[in-house]
């Protein structure tokens, strides 16, 4: 029975929108960031990773980029460049990355939800990221990011949502990256009550993405709760920013591993002990595996596809059955060495969006001596996970389109 909710949303002025939305803080560096907003002042990448606007290479934890944050999001209410809706609505946001379509409801979820597990992770998170976060969030006093959740697909939804998009948009814009953007608003108290009802009726919702910004919304809600002898559970502050979509328009992409070193083997020896394990066949070019179990393998400008021999794993343990377990459990920790792949450095990982050239450049560049390209995990398995109480290796689910931050934040 999850709770939903609308919200004033504060948002960009209309002509303004495009060049306010940016990717999130957390898939760009530093160095990319500023080049990216070099010649853009209205970027909520100003505000999302404010270190930009600070020398270079000052630690991105340190008091002065959150107090950037601050004066740079306060600059950007006062010049109008974000107004605030005047009453509670739900938001409709669409995106479209080539044949791919996906939309989803703009919402202020609960964080006793979260905190009770009525919305599900399957991630574990890192405490100096989740400090960050909910320094940033608490000082802003703002959900700056939204978090990506889904839910089992609901008919009734779905034709709320459609019957939403027949409405003229807030915003409709094409992003540099070629991604389409729509944004609807819903302010209508009867469709409002429908949306609410019909989110009651679900048993769960799952993170999909954003496992920091949730967890830093918790924290958050603790300290403003701590510190507010009024608390009543209806403040903002026990809501924070997301969007919902419905699983079956979920796009997940493979999330890939290159690593530095053989751990003291020779190819020869590594690849005859991969065999024990996997059947190795050597491929004519590159090798995208088509299907669950499959891994391509470039080492030493050549390709493989290894297929997982019977038996090496458990197809009805929900973590154990994962591709990234099974390569983790054969390969990464018994020949290469790679017990934490959190904290390891000999281990980087490659989105599927970067495609499998990225892997062959970053192998023939001599930065790393092995890659490995996955077959997506599935949301199906994400949900398996989550339902079952327990979380996913790193690493294991890169999600496409990445949603805009900026077009709409949610205040505490």
């Amino acid at each position: 029975m999850p709770d939903v909710r609308p919200f004033k949303g504060l948002r960009p002025a209309p002509e303004l929108a495009e060049k306010v939305a940016a990717p999130p803080y957390d898939v760009l560096n530093s160095e990319e960031a500023r080049e990216l907003v070099k010649d853009n002042p209205y970027s909520y990448l100003h505000v999302s990773k404010p270190e930009i606007d600070l020398p270079a290479g000052i630690d991105q934890y340190d008091q002065r980029v959150y107090e950037k944050g601050v004066e740079n999001f306060q600059k950007m209410i006062a010049d109008k460049i974000l107004i605030q809706d005047d009453k509670p609505c739900f938001y409709i946001y669409r995106q479209i990355m080539g044949d791919h379509e996906q939309t989803g409801i703009v919402a202020a979820a609960s964080v006793e939800d979260y905190d009770s597990g009525i919305i599900k992770i399957h991630e574990y998170t890192r405490q100096d990221k989740e400090q960050d976060r909910a320094k940033h969030v608490d000082m802003l006093g703002a959900n700056t990011g939204p978090v990506f959740l889904t839910y089992h697909a609901k008919q009734q939804i779905d034709s709320i949502v459609e019957a939403c998009k027949k409405e003229d948009p807030l915003y409709d814009f094409t992003s540099s990256d070629g991604i389409r953007h729509t944004l609807w608003s819903v302010n209508d108290e009867t469709m409002i009550g429908q949306i609410i009802r019909e989110f009651d009726a679900l048993d769960y919702l799952y993170v999909s993405d954003g496992h920091h910004r949730s967890a830093a919304a918790s924290r958050v809600q603790k300290i403003r709760k701590e510190n507010n002898p009024d608390h009543t559970g209806d403040e903002e502050y026990n809501y924070f920013l997301t969007v919902i979509f419905p699983d079956d328009q979920m796009y997940i992409m493979d999330y890939n591993r290159v690593v530095k070193d053989l751990n003291g083997l020779s190819d020869e020896d590594f690849i005859k002990k991969v065999s024990e394990k996997f059947m190795v066949e050597r491929q004519a070019s590159h090798y995208k595996p088509e299907k669950k179990h499959t891994f391509g393998m470039y080492i030493d400008g050549n390709w493989y596809k290894l297929t997982a021999k019977p038996g090496i794993f458990d197809e009805n343990d929900p973590v154990e059955s994962l591709d990234v377990s099974i390569l983790h459990r054969n390969i990464m920790e018994p020949l290469l060495g790679i017990v934490n792949p959190r904290k390891d450095k000999r281990i980087d990982f490659v989105g599927g969006i970067r495609g499998l050239n990225e892997l062959e450049k970053l192998v023939d560049s001599g930065k790393f001596h092995v890659a490995f390209a996955f077959f997506p995990t599935s949301i199906d398995d994400l949900m398996k996970v989550a339902d079952s109480n327990n979380v996913m290796p790193p690493k294991s689910t890169w999600f496409e389109p990445k949603l805009r931050s900026g077009l709409i934040t949610h205040l505490l």
